[in-house]
Formats: structure tokens, C-alpha cells, sequence
């Protein structure tokens, strides 16, 4: 958009310092231009715009106009590309006064502001939801079994040889008891970190008497679920009772730690995350106003923090190393099997349900929210229907305006509008005249140094044979003529009417 240039008044004179034109800023000089108001005449007072002549106008014309045509261009290009506001709309207050009605839409233009302020702060808040674990308690349901078997010996010769099978597996259940979908559930191993199967020592000795099974590294990450497995098999040979000891022990992601008896009965946590175990020590200190007034990095511990941590006062940034000696890794899941031959079918499986973390499905149903722009296309769409609609009644009103300016008095709103128009001539003129002479004036500092020339390459029969001599040499000689015409005729004395 083209800003307004003052004028002065009659004899009076104004310096132009810099122009915005269609967005775009031209610097030019004091003495580029001025403009007298009674007059309105403009005149180029820059000693290289009066020695213009020849080739170098009408390639600087030429230059101005692709100049201007480009400015153009980009202006519309942006004025397209506008990013609609919220003040576009708002209807005028002329409106207002004019249609009562419309105060209803200028209330829902309000809650439309506060709504979308609600929105933002929300989808910020599930973004900052998504960058932490979320996690839910379900319950895996683990099926241990036995049975007894005989085998052939390997000579194929002699009675067989009697053995047992041990299986652990686990269903994952959903919210309804019922089972979780084969799609979307996880293997059985990915509960646990370490799985142990501890035999009666005296019946296998102590080389043969566990089955461990280990998580390893690479199974550990998320990309590698093949290496997880449905579920553990123990064979053994023996045809009698045997006791055995399983151990669980479960994949916390993240980690949790177990705390001391005396830290987990002031804090009312038995197992947690690191940050959860610093957050509940922090609302312990808050709650019994353990802060330092004075000194507020300091804590004074009270008498049970003395007795857990051993000193009468810290700092805040000492907690999470002392808390390091205080955690330890959970204890694991110890679950007593008998297997006993003499023992019926339907009692050979035993049953127990297990609470382990499973990721949220609300985090998936979040993220997919947040990724979504249906309904933000849809918003989209209304919202140019709006500004639509607010720029029809904007120019409705201007020809109301216009027309009521009109019928109250012709001769004085004719005279105010051609005043008017005759204002904006003005002011668009000279923006014209200042942006030719801007790019009259770095052309002229471009000649200036191509005058020095180059040479080496001008003594080269190339040079002139370029497409620009077939123009600038007719230009040149008609310069002359025109030139030693008119000493001549000032010689004589000749003048012309």
C-alpha cells in the first residue's frame, strides 16, 4: 500500500526521506525531489537526470517500467496471499448503529476468540501429554500347566524315559475381562525382563536345577519384537512330584525403582519412576513447609528426613544423589508350582492374574487428534465465507455512504471528491517520479562504472559486433547532429517559435 506524501503549502517546500511502495521501501535523497502545493510541479534537481541522453533514457525508461511492473506483480501476489485477521471481521460501528441485530454476531465473534484460545492451550497440553509415558494398569492372566510324558530312548531298544513339560503363558485382558485382539497385543515375553524357573536342587543338582531366561539388549528396543516370545517351556525328566519357584520379574518402561520401608512409608510410594519419586518428595517438602525462608535452595530436613537421610539440612540439588542410595530394583513376582503326576488334568493348570503397564490407547486416539485437519479445513472454509460476507457489507456501506454524501449536497460532495482524487493523482505521481529517478540514479552509478571499461576485452572486434551497437551508434550520431545543430542555430541567432 502507497503511503501519503505531505505536502507543503504555497511556496513552501517538503523533503521526501523514504517511500513505501506496495511493500516495499525505496530510499531516496534530499535533493531527489520537491514539490510546491500551490503549484503541484515536481521537479528533478539531481545533476545526473538533466545529462540523460541517447540510450541511456530509453533504457532507463524501459528499466523503470519492467521495475514497476515487477513491484506490481509481487504486490498483488501478496495482497492474494494475505493472512486473513481477526480484525477483518469485525463489523464497523456505522454498521452497528445501522443493523441492532448485528450485536449478536459481534458477541459470537467473542466467544469465537475464547473458544480458540481454549483450543490452542489444550492442543498444547496434549502435546505436552504425548512427550510423557502414558501408561495404564490391565491384567495379564498367566496360564502355568504341566504333563507327563514318556520318550523313546535314542538306541530305540529298552523302556522309554519318563518326563514332565513345564509351560508358562499369559493372555493380556481387556477393560471387560475379555481378551485382547491378536492384531494389537503384545507377545508374552515383553511383560517381563527376567523370567526364572528354580527346580528342586536335590533332584537336578545344582548345574541342572534353573531355566532362566534374560532379556537381552536387542530385544529390549521397540524394533525388534520378532525376538519376543509367546511364551516359556521347561523339559525335564523325572516321573515324580517336583516342586519348583517361579520368578517374574516385570519390564517397567520406564524404569521404576522400590524404595526403603522408611522412605515408602512417608511418601506413600512403594514403587514409582524417578521423576514421580523426586515429584512426591517435593510435596512432602511443600506440605510440611520445609523450605528454608531465608535460604530458599536449602531444605531443613524435620525429624524423619534426618532419619532417612542423615543430615539435619540440604539443598535441593542434593536430592536426587542421595536418593540414590535408598533405590533398588523392584522385587520380583514369586509364584509356588507343584508338579505332581498323581495330580487330575483340570488341575494341572493353575491361574493368577498379574497388574503390569501397557501403553494408553488414548495416546494413539491423541495423536491422531492432533494430526487430524478435517475439521480445521472445515473452519477454514467458514471463515472465508465470513470475511467474504464482511467485505460485501463493508462495500455496501461505502455505496451507501456515497450515495446518502450525494443526495444531502451534489455541489459540495462533487467539489470534496474531486479534491480528493486530484490528492491521490498527486501522491501517486510522485511516487512515480521518485521511484524513476531511484532507478535513474543507480543506472547512472552502474554507467559510471562501465565508462571505465574494461580493455582488454574492447580492443577485441567481439565487442562491437554485440546486439546493443546496432541501436547505439544511429543513437550517437543523431545526438551529434541534434547537438551541432543547435550551436549552429545559436551561432545565427536563429530562434524558434
Amino acid at each position: 500500500m502507497a503511503t501519503r506524501i505531505p505536502l507543503g503549502g504555497a511556496g513552501s517546500s517538503s523533503y521526501i526521506h523514504n517511500y513505501q511502495l506496495q511493500g516495499r521501501y525505496i530510499p531516496a535523497h534530499h535533493n531527489v525531489m520537491t514539490a510546491h502545493g500551490s503549484a503541484g510541479r515536481h521537479s528533478l534537481s539531481t545533476s545526473h537526470s538533466r545529462k540523460v541522453a541517447g540510450v541511456q533514457q530509453g533504457r532507463v525508461s524501459d528499466l523503470a517500467k519492467k521495475r514497476m511492473g515487477e513491484v506490481s506483480a509481487w504486490a498483488s501476489k501478496a495482497q492474494k496471499m494475505k493472512k486473513k485477521r481477526l480484525g477483518d471481521k469485525i463489523l464497523s460501528e456505522r454498521v452497528r448503529d445501522l443493523v441492532p441485530e448485528s450485536q449478536a454476531y459481534m458477541d459470537l465473534l467473542v466467544f469465537e476468540r475464547k473458544l480458540d484460545a481454549t483450543i490452542a492451550r489444550k492442543r498444547l497440553e496434549i502435546q505436552e501429554m504425548l512427550r510423557r509415558p502414558l501408561k495404564e494398569k490391565r491384567k495379564l492372566r498367566l496360564f502355568i500347566s504341566h504333563h507327563f510324558f514318556t520318550t523313546e530312548p535314542e538306541s530305540g531298544e529298552g523302556p522309554g524315559i519318563p518326563q514332565w513339560e513345564l509351560k508358562i503363558e499369559g493372555v493380556l485382558l481387556e477393560e471387560g475381562g475379555a481378551q485382547a485382539d491378536a492384531k494389537t497385543k503384545s507377545k508374552f515375553s515383553s511383560f517381563f525382563n527376567n523370567v526364572v524357573i528354580e527346580l528342586d536342587k536335590e533332584l537336578y543338582g545344582p548345574d541342572n536345577h534353573l531355566a532362566e531366561w534374560h532379556r537381552s539388549s536387542s530385544s529390549s528396543s521397540s524394533s525388534s519384537s520378532s525376538a519376543e516370545l509367546d511364551g516359556f517351556t521347561v523339559t525335564r525328566p523325572g516321573e515324580g512330584t517336583v516342586k519348583c519357584t517361579i520368578l517374574l520379574t516385570l519390564n517397567y518402561q520406564p524404569i521404576q525403582y522400590k524404595l526403603t520401608s522408611k522412605l515408602a512409608r512417608l511418601l506413600g510410594v512403594h514403587t514409582a519412576t524417578r521423576p514421580d519419586i523426586i515429584n512426591a518428595v517435593w510435596q512432602y517438602i511443600k506440605s510440611n513447609r520445609l523450605q528454608d525462608p531465608q535460604e530458599r535452595e536449602y531444605i531443613n530436613n524435620d525429624k524423619y528426613f534426618q532419619q532417612i537421610f542423615e543430615v539435619p539440612r540440604m539443598k535441593f540439588t542434593e536430592i536426587p544423589n542421595r536418593l540414590q542410595g535408598l533405590l533398588s530394583s523392584p522385587d520380583p513376582i514369586i509364584i509356588n508350582h507343584l508338579i505332581n503326576a498323581d495330580a487330575p488334568d483340570q488341575k494341572r493348570t493353575a491361574c493368577y492374574d498379574i497388574e503390569v503397564d501397557v501403553d494408553s490407547s488414548l495416546k494413539s486416539q491423541l495423536h491422531s487428534f492432533l494430526m487430524s485437519s478435517s475439521s480445521q479445513q472445515d473452519v477454514n472454509i467458514m471463515d472465508n465465507k465470513i470475511h467474504e460476507t464482511v467485505e460485501q457489507i463493508n462495500a455496501i456501506k461505502l455505496q451507501r455512504e456515497f450515495y446518502l454524501g450525494f443526495s444531502h449536497n451534489p455541489q459540495k460532495f462533487i467539489n470534496d471528491w474531486l479534491a480528493s482524487q486530484s490528492r491521490d493523482l498527486r501522491v501517486k505521481t510522485a511516487l512515480y517520479v521518485v521511484s524513476c529517478s531511484c532507478f535513474l540514479f543507480f543506472y547512472q552509478q552502474q554507467v559510471m562504472k562501465d565508462k571505465m571499461g574494461n580493455p582488454e576485452s574492447e580492443r577485441r572486434a567481439e565487442f562491437y559486433q554485440q546486439s546493443w551497437c546496432h541501436e547505439a551508434v544511429p543513437r550517437y550520431f543523431y545526438t551529434k547532429v541534434a547537438q551541432r545543430k543547435t550551436e549552429l542555430e545559436q551561432a545565427m541567432g536563429i530562434k524558434h517559435p
